[in-house]
């Protein structure tokens, strides 16, 4: 009877500890965020501006709007600043294909300018490396933003700085498949280039010559690194994980990883699950969806109602057949990886949230800190998660801003 009482008190004793480590590391990382700007590098918000019923800056539940990201999330997730991407996906290269591309492009660009307008005193639009310290310390958000897919640029060289007079400070240079600049990491007919496009190589000068971030997230090894040569400032991976830990053409290998090292620039760990850890069988999932893409081409030249209509119809897929999610665990793995491979000055984060980002307990932007949480647990300092969350990047940031120009 002694001993069930002990073990009744021991197990009840290892419980108040625990909870009580738990409740340690959420004040350790509420006040490392006192301290820290914290940036997450890459969302697909936008594409959720174009819908009339969205509100940023109202709380939104997940499971009702699908969406991972607003200005009440980021508050509670102790997030300062976020770029949101303007996506799009690839349709023909042709002249026409071209023109409705930007003219997609645009629309995007006009729905998120308008969308942060209408919250002046929770967010504001940043430009420069340095307008993050400044919206953080007016309590309010800051709002990025990046182009992903270089495809709407076409092979109209001055569409580059339209889009950065626009705000735009990354692109991604391509997204799933070829495009003008370059060959893409997952194109199914494989590569087109052999790396960057003569026209990619004066995409990469004018991003350079404006100030402009090159992002090479998404694109292939020997695209990689044909920028990396061309490139006259770092470049970043605004959503990528490695690929050793995930065997995924859309992951850094470590030749890879060293070479940007040498370049001095940055890989922000993306959590999308499938790019984190290998997710279980799942036929019944895998058959939905493959019968999904069958239905839409592949989300390839699709009008804007055929968009929607697909974007709806994989929410509803993905609900009624939920995927084994990687964990924010997981997710840390990853930055173990970098900071024991080349060093803690080479990595961040870029969710990829409303893009397909987000693992079990890192959901939405209210989650973020969890990541922080994990980090402490595993012997990060505060300046290593400074680096982490904002740092690195800001240092790239600083580093493409002071060349514009030359």
């Amino acid at each position: 009877m002694k001993l069930k009482v002990f073990n009744v008190l021991f197990i009840s004793l290892l419980i108040v500890f625990s909870s009580c480590k738990q409740k340690s590391l959420e004040e350790q990382a509420e006040k490392i965020h006192d301290d820290i700007v914290s940036i997450d590098t890459h969302t697909d918000t936008p594409l959720n501006f174009l819908d009339p019923d969205f509100d940023i800056g109202e709380w939104n539940n997940y499971e009702e709007t699908r969406s991972r990201v607003d200005f009440p999330r980021m508050e509670a997730g102790r997030l300062d600043a976020v770029f949101m991407a303007v996506f799009l996906g690839q349709r023909e290269r042709n002249a026409e294909g071209n023109l409705q591309a930007k003219k997609r492009a645009l629309k995007i660009f006009d729905a998120l300018h308008k969308q942060i307008a209408e919250y002046p005193e929770m967010a504001e639009i940043a430009y420069k490396a340095e307008d993050v310290y400044r919206i953080k310390k007016s309590g309010k958000r800051a709002v990025y933003i990046g182009l992903e897919n270089g495809y709407p640029i076409g092979n109209e060289l001055n569409m580059v700085k339209e889009f950065y007079d626009l705000g735009a400070r990354y692109i991604t240079l391509c997204h799933t498949r070829n495009n003008d600049i370059c060959d893409s990491s997952t194109d199914p007919d494989g590569p087109e280039h052999n790396g960057l496009s003569n026209f990619g190589e004066k995409v990469v000068k004018e991003m350079n010559k404006l100030g402009m971030i090159v992002d090479v997230s998404h694109i292939s090894d020997s695209a990689y690194f044909d920028v990396i040569k061309a490139s006259k400032t770092p470049v970043i991976a605004s959503h990528s994980s490695v690929r050793a830990l995930s065997d995924s053409p859309r992951n850094f290998s470590d030749k890879m990883l060293y070479a940007l090292k040498e370049n001095e620039g940055v890989i922000q760990i993306c959590i999308l699950s499938d790019y984190i850890k290998e997710s279980a069988p799942n036929p019944a999932r895998d058959s939905a969806f493959n019968a999904l893409r069958k239905k839409y081409n592949h989300f390839n030249d699709l009008s804007e109602e055929e968009h929607q209509k697909a974007v709806m119809e994989w929410r509803e897929t993905d609900k009624k057949f939920p995927k084994e999610l990687a964990t924010v665990s997981d997710v840390v793995d990853h930055i173990d990886y970098v900071v024991n491979t080349i060093g803690v000055d080479y990595v961040g984060i870029g969710t990829d949230f409303d893009g397909g980002g987000g693992v079990e307990g890192c959901m939405d932007a209210s989650q973020m800190k969890n990541i922080t949480i994990e980090m402490l647990k595993r012997g990060y300092t505060k300046n290593d998660i400074k680096k982490i969350w904002g740092e690195n990047f800001l240092r790239v940031f600083r580093k493409v801003e002071k060349y514009a120009g030359k």
